[in-house]
């Protein structure tokens, strides 16, 4: 669902099934949840000192890394998926249409799933089978 400002319910369509396709986490990068972040960082930091890069170079990597992951996971800096060559911003601006904000259902999301133990459901049959 996106709640946006302009004239073209296609961009809003376009708009929605971009969200459907690349799952942004927000709408801009200064808004995605600092855990995030750092979750990124953390994992990044390991990569690098893996590398037995110098300190220095270490740290820029991980600024890097984490500066990639804000652009792939909010909305207006990722690559428009119908026009990789501009981002959803540009594509909005072109459009004279701003995306307030939006909301990603996804169907079955929160609905518990049986778990069933398929080697014990066998045993069961093997066992009823042999007293029959």
């Amino acid at each position: 669902m996106v709640d946006f400002d302009g004239n073209d319910e296609q961009v809003g369509k376009d708009v929605a099934m971009h969200i459907a396709a690349m799952k942004p986490v927000a709408l801009s990068s200064d808004q995605v949840p600092a855990d995030l972040i750092e979750k990124e960082r953390s994992v990044a930091k390991l990569k690098a000192e893996e590398s037995g890069k110098p300190a220095d170079i270490a740290a820029k990597m991980v600024e890097g890394s984490v500066q990639k992951y804000l652009k792939e996971v909010s909305l207006f800096d990722q690559a428009f998926v119908k026009n990789d060559k501009q981002t959803v911003q540009q594509m909005l601006k072109a459009a004279a249409t701003s995306v307030k904000s939006f909301t990603m259902f996804v169907v079955g999301e929160g609905i518990e799933k049986k778990q069933d133990d398929f080697a014990a459901e066998v045993a069961a049959q093997v066992a009823a089978a042999k007293q029959g």
